[in-house]
């Protein structure tokens, strides 16, 4: 009777622990905004770029650029964004997501770079020996960006006991590359979080 009685308990405790540890998985709407860990997430990528992307086409300087290429469409290249803060920040969704903001503006375009523009430029010698000659795209016929979007990610972190403040810089410049000069420069701080992690117990 003992026996049994200690094999139910084990298997109890057992179901137990293993109910405990199921993963569960809500889904949430992706614009809802959720702080876990409080370092950089979606929503901080979304909200800069949005708000460097618009500060650098409402400028006075890229308006007046933009008039002075009368019927021409500014073209831009959307360069490396370093990051320079205390954490890992894939800045590749930054660069992403500014292109996605600078395409969807329709005041601008960009050209693709980077390891696409290099698969881009291999396909076209491809097709050089193994297309048609009516489907082969020609060589040196690529469209040139008049500007390149760079910037990088920076962070300060204030610690006092269990509470730490988090703040992001992100800048971000337009440089003309016929002349490298700078059409635009910014920064945003917009990100800053208050992180309060429980005391330690004794």
């Amino acid at each position: 009777m003992k026996k049994k009685l200690m094999y139910f308990i084990v298997l109890f405790m057992v179901l137990h622990v293993l109910s405990c540890a199921t993963t569960k998985v809500n889904r949430v709407d992706a614009s809802q905004q959720i702080d876990l860990s409080g370092f950089w997430n979606d929503t901080d990528v979304r909200i800069v770029c949005e708000s460097l992307i618009n500060d650098c086409l409402k400028s006075e300087r890229v308006a007046m650029t933009i008039a002075d290429m009368k019927n021409k469409t500014p073209v831009v290249l959307v360069g490396n964004f370093r990051n320079e803060s205390n954490e890992h920040i894939n800045t590749a969704i930054i660069s992403t997501m500014m292109e996605t903001v600078i395409f969807n503006s329709g005041i601008l375009d960009f050209v693709a770079g980077g390891s696409v523009r290099e698969e881009l430029r291999t396909e076209r010698l491809e097709q050089q020996g193994n297309a048609s000659e009516q489907t082969a795209k020609r060589l040196a016929n690529e469209t040139g960006a008049d500007f390149l979007l760079t910037g990088s990610v920076r962070s300060i972190v204030d610690r006092a006991g269990n509470q730490s403040v988090r703040t992001y810089f992100v800048s971000a410049e337009l440089t003309n590359i016929e002349n490298n000069q700078r059409m635009w420069m910014a920064t945003n701080s917009q990100i800053k979080k208050i992180i309060k992690q429980p005391k330690n117990r004794i």
